[in-house]
């Protein structure tokens, strides 16, 4: 059920779309992402695909240091992502969590996290972002 808060938090471009997380918290230094797990995400061996995993902690971390007041994003591009693999999901839903852990006016760290809706930890991340403008 899509309540008023989730349609603020539509989809904010194409691949996000494509892949089919949408945002879930964005504030000043956090930001969230969800997916529902479906079998286009999936690898060879039936688990989510790394790059599905990628591509949320990218959009997680990036956001969470692009807080432009209300839905509002800032630019920014990514300078480095690095990520460690560390479990496989057994829920339904893939959770990402960014949080800005220091920086500057323009170039910020974040850190952050997958887990699935059961809790279980997934994946962990680090990244580095410079804002545009």
């Amino acid at each position: 059920m899509q309540n008023d808060h989730d349609t603020a938090f539509a989809a904010a471009y194409p691949f996000q779309s494509l892949l089919g997380f949408r945002k879930t918290l964005f504030e000043k230094g956090r930001a969230r992402f969800e997916l529902e797990i479906r079998d286009a995400h999936l690898n060879l061996v039936g688990i989510p695909h790394g790059g599905v995993y990628s591509s949320m902690l990218d959009s997680a971390l990036g956001a969470a240091g692009c807080f432009g007041g209300g839905d509002r994003i800032l630019p920014a591009v990514t300078l480095t992502l690095n990520t460690s693999f560390l479990g496989q999901p057994k829920g339904t839903r893939l959770i990402a969590e960014g949080r800005v852990v220091g920086g500057g006016r323009r170039i910020y760290f974040s850190e952050g996290d997958i887990r699935d809706d059961l809790g279980n930890l997934l994946v962990r991340a680090s990244g580095t972002f410079r804002l545009l403008g």
